[in-house]
């Protein structure tokens, strides 16, 4: 913590601490500013579209590669879809469409990243939330991985809105995802 100041109309000669409700307000209008010029650099960072990987879980991905490949995909999936936080929200019918799986494979696949480690599912709703385990990936910058987790981003399916809303809702596609197989 900083030192204690004294903020007042004017400033009292007998406390070194005390400032002016002006020069306040310009340290505080300074530190806002510090940490806009911060979160541009960090958005223009080459690193931006980047996930950090630890080497030391490669054999386990490889294992997962290998026994479980629809789960390995679902994994990248979360972790391509993933915010800063290590977390997103959607249904298994979002998992379901993008990957061309069905609903059973969907979940025995998430089962096995849980039971892995790979994720933790939280619920919100009919839709989970996947944390991503922060010790295998992370988005942020390595400072901040104890704020993995929240908020999420959500994705949404338009198959799953009701009917009446589908036809009311505006799709924007942000990013098309096809697999091969």
């Amino acid at each position: 913590m900083g030192q204690a100041v004294n903020v007042g109309g004017t400033i009292d000669l007998f406390n070194s601490a005390s400032i002016t409700f002006e020069e306040r307000q310009a340290q505080i209008d300074a530190e806002r500013e510090a940490e806009k010029e911060q979160e541009q650099r960090m958005k223009r960072s080459p690193f931006s579209r980047w996930t950090q990987f630890n080497n030391e879980h490669t054999k386990e991905l490889m294992w997962l590669a290998l026994k479980n490949p629809k789960a390995h995909a679902i994994l990248y999936f979360l972790v391509d879809q993933m915010d800063e936080y290590n977390a997103v929200m959607c249904s298994y019918q979002v998992i379901q469409e993008v990957l061309g799986i069905g609903r059973t494979t969907a979940h025995n696949s998430i089962k096995v990243l849980k039971d892995n480690g790979f994720i933790a599912v939280l619920k919100s709703g009919t839709s989970n939330v996947y944390a991503i385990n922060d010790t295998v990936y992370w988005k942020s910058w390595g400072n901040k991985k104890q704020y993995s987790k929240f908020p999420a981003n959500v994705l949404l399916s338009l198959s799953e809105q009701e009917e009446n809303l589908q036809t009311k809702i505006q799709t924007v596609k942000h990013k098309e995802i096809s697999m091969k197989e």
